[in-house]
């Protein structure tokens, strides 16, 4: 029978991290909304990825994912993607190296375990829309401290 790791210390074991969740919560109102914080040092994120729990309202709205560092700039981790009445189930995933976000539909399978992941500093990780949009999602964060005694925690 196949084993499910489902708890932070066995998918550890499978080189995927801690695993923390944010909780659904609804789209910012254009602006950004912090989905988790990096606290005492730098992480390496395996895999960071949105699902939309409430389907997203039938007008033009961008989404993108950002590293505000609590040191330096801030910088996109993912450009925008339209989310325009995306449903829910749909998945949106960060691969970290500033290029648009990946959305498929509810149902889709994406590659998501890349070789290598990307390092995040000390700070938020936001999302931020360009319009006012009803709509919720929930964020999954896998990561590996760098630095003794860093972590991320559910924004």
């Amino acid at each position: 029978m196949a084993r499910f790791y489902q708890d932070p210390r066995d998918s550890a074991l499978q080189n995927l991290g801690v695993r923390v969740n944010k909780g659904a919560a609804t789209l910012p109102a254009t602006g950004n909304q912090t989905i988790f914080t990096v606290q005492g040092g730098r992480v390496l994120v395996k895999l960071l990825y949105g699902e939309v729990t409430t389907v997203i309202q039938s007008q033009s709205c961008n989404l993108k994912v950002t590293s505000s560092p609590a040191v330096g700039t801030a910088v996109d981790l993912a450009a925008n993607l339209d989310i325009n009445a995306d449903e829910a189930g749909c998945l949106y995933l960060v691969e970290g190296d500033g290029t648009a976000l990946v959305g498929a539909n509810a149902g889709a399978a994406l590659n998501a375990l890349g070789e290598s992941g990307f390092i995040v500093p000390a700070g938020e990780i936001r999302i931020t829309t360009s319009a006012t949009n009803t709509g919720a999602t929930k964020w999954q964060i896998w990561y590996v401290p760098l630095d003794d005694g860093a972590s991320v925690i559910s924004g």
